[in-house]
């Protein structure tokens, strides 16, 4: 009975909110979210819907899963089929396809083949792991934002101080500033505004928010992830568009403080450095990514098995539009193999694989 209250008291306050909205727009906008979990909780409670006529809500790449290159993957892979090797990771990567999908080729098939594969809900299982089977190589394909990425730190800076010889990295990390500022380069974006991960800026503080906002002179409000954060945000964002303004607003400040969490960066800038690194769907991205800086590059997978660097293999799909759908430049519903050849059981690309993934959203709740 209480929870039924809640709920009728947050369809309310949405209901309030999208009233306020619809009285302050004057013109049409283009806003965007880029936070998987955000895009789930538009898509499942409908927020999209509610906007004023004209206005439009793009899902960016919000996923990390989804934005990891196809020929990591294949990395992925080939570690899996080494008898000397355990593969661990997240439950979502197990799923994602290579650049060769129509062979099944995932870990999850990998590891129907007898190769050794592992789900795990922390990175530090992984160090438990290497401790137990000294005889065997433990490698975590590591993949998130910045806000997994800590936990990856701790693990590299355990490892090392263990001596563990035997776990490495096949590090993914990502960052989300720089692949705002791709998408705003890109001559087919129409993104009059962000909201911004509040889950990011917890761990990153604003001050990287700033400078996009001072570079590009365009509104980014960072939200939270129930539906009144995100309608609050929208509001926000709107409110700064029909002024004409362009200002950094935080309109999470229970999770999101300006100088974030000053123990995780300190972490991350110990274990990390930033480097150029292609997503899928977006290609190179200046500053996209993390790689392991000195003495952790010792645990860098990459080098430890002589796996070739590149990120250059193909797409999953001729027909798969994931790429366009990551821009924001196409709606999953796009797709002509949305709900047809491609579906969360048989997906041809990471966002219906993903439960971030705007495709699966999309597939679940709107199909």
């Amino acid at each position: 009975m209480v929870k039924r209250g809640q709920q009728a008291v947050t369809a309310a306050a949405v209901a309030e909110l999208t009233a306020d909205l619809a009285r302050i727009t004057t013109r049409p906008w283009t806003l965007m979210e880029v936070c998987g979990g955000q895009t789930h909780a538009i898509v499942r409670w409908g927020l999209d819907q509610l906007l004023p006529p004209g206005m439009r809500l793009l899902h960016g790449p919000g996923c990390p899963v989804c934005v990891t290159p196809a020929a990591t993957i294949d990395a992925a892979l080939q570690l899996a089929r080494r008898s000397e090797v355990i593969l661990c990771s997240y439950g979502d990567m197990l799923r994602v396809p290579g650049s060769t999908p129509a062979g099944g080729d995932d870990l999850l098939g990998v590891r129907a083949a007898g190769g050794d594969v592992r789900l795990l809900t922390s990175p530090l299982q992984a160090l438990e792991l290497a401790r137990c089977q000294p005889q065997r190589q433990v490698v975590f394909f590591a993949v998130g934002f910045e806000t997994t990425a800590p936990a990856t730190a701790l693990l590299a800076r355990q490892a090392l101080a263990l001596g563990l010889s035997n776990l490495s990295l096949l590090q993914a990390h990502v960052r989300v500033v720089p692949a705002m500022e791709a998408i705003l380069s890109d001559s087919e974006h129409q993104v009059q505004g962000f909201l911004a991960a509040g889950h990011v800026a917890a761990v990153m503080g604003m001050a990287e928010l700033q400078q996009l906002v001072d570079r590009r002179r365009l509104p980014v409000v960072v939200s939270g992830f129930e539906p009144l954060d995100l309608m609050r945000g929208l509001l926000a964002c709107v409110r700064q568009l029909e002024a004409g303004e362009a200002r950094l607003s935080n309109a999470y400040p229970a999770a999101v403080r300006s100088d974030g969490n000053r123990a995780a960066q300190d972490l991350l800038a110990a274990v990390f450095e930033p480097v150029d690194q292609p997503w899928r769907g977006l290609g190179l991205i200046a500053g996209g990514g993390l790689a392991l800086r000195p003495p952790y590059d010792r645990l860098d997978a990459r080098q430890r098995f002589d796996l070739d660097a590149s990120d250059a293999a193909p797409e999953a799909s001729e027909v798969c539009i994931a790429g366009a759908v990551l821009r924001g430049v196409a709606r999953p519903s796009d797709c002509p193999a949305f709900g047809s050849s491609c579906s969360p059981d048989h997906p041809l690309g990471a966002p219906m694989v993903s439960s971030e993934g705007a495709c699966a959203a999309y597939h679940r709740y709107r199909r």
